[in-house]
């Protein structure tokens, strides 16, 4: 089922002629009761306007701004109506309330498993609003619940399929390395989910990713021995450069080492700028063959 327009005309008109009625209704009756005798056909005329003021008023609806009034008469979906005021209708109809605004839903904490098989904690807000609203009211028991409960469906499928960090191959996509990518993948996952209630999914964003307090500390220690090694290889690397660099300036500058006094050399400035503390420098006052 899909939206379809409700017909509907100036309120205002049909609110003054139900007026009108009821002001007949009430002079027919003053007029057909002061008579000696009471003038029959007076008095079934002002109920007849009695009931064409009621049956109006059935007929009456008020819509607000970024509001749809759905409506179905005795069961049956006779269109919606998406234009703010005031507007007469079908008489006899039921007219539901739909909001059309842009909304939040902050899902709760959730506790998964990522792709390692690790457990962590992760919620999400979902930015969403009704396009469709036949599909709103008529295909789903409660289009709010809907979505809270596919939201959060969808947050656990999708962070089962992504670990939280990669420690070994960087170039992997992960929870916390590639939230854009997560966060698009988690918008395209739930609109599919969403289409038959009618929503459109705005926006996606991961509020919250943690580990699990289980094993918070262990992955914590893993990531600082990760960062550790990945410091001290970015050192050597550094050191090796400086070194070469160190070297190739003393042979232009007409330096020249035998194998034994480079290798001291190579040894003594590794030393000093690869150690986590300041070197104590010792003074040769001797020779390397003395």
């Amino acid at each position: 089922m899909t939206t379809t327009k409700a017909w509907h005309t100036n309120g205002f008109l049909a609110l003054l002629v139900s007026l009108a009625s009821l002001a007949g209704a009430i002079a027919l009756f003053i007029a057909g009761g002061d008579e000696a005798e009471p003038n029959g056909w007076m008095i079934a005329a002002g109920v007849l306007l009695v009931l064409l003021f009621f049956v109006l008023l059935t007929s009456l609806t008020i819509v607000q701004p970024n509001q749809a009034k759905v409506v179905t008469f005795f069961g049956r979906y006779k269109g919606t109506i998406t234009r703010s005021g005031l507007w007469m209708v079908i008489p006899f109809t039921n007219k539901k309330k739909v909001s059309l605004k842009v909304r939040n839903f902050n899902s709760q904490t959730l506790k998964v498993n990522d792709a390692e098989g690790n457990p962590i904690e992760i919620g999400a807000v979902i930015v969403f609003k009704v396009v469709d609203t036949a599909r709103a009211v008529f295909e789903v028991d409660n289009y709010e619940r809907f979505v809270e409960i596919q939201s959060e469906t969808a947050i656990r499928h999708i962070a089962a399929h992504y670990a939280y960090d990669t420690f070994e191959d960087a170039q992997a996509p992960s929870l916390r390395g590639n939230a854009d990518e997560v966060a698009a993948e988690l918008s395209k996952e739930l609109q599919a989910r969403l289409t038959v209630a009618g929503v459109e999914v705005i926006e996606t964003r991961i509020t919250h990713l943690a580990y699990a307090p289980e094993i918070a500390s262990a992955m914590l220690q893993r990531q600082q021995a990760i960062a550790i090694i990945a410091a001290r290889q970015k050192i050597v690397e550094g050191a090796v450069a400086i070194v070469d660099s160190a070297l190739r300036q003393l042979v232009e500058n007409g330096v020249e080492l035998d194998a034994e006094r480079r290798a001291a050399m190579i040894n003594n400035l590794l030393v000093a700028i690869v150690s986590d503390k300041a070197a104590t420098p010792v003074i040769n006052t001797g020779t390397l063959y003395g």
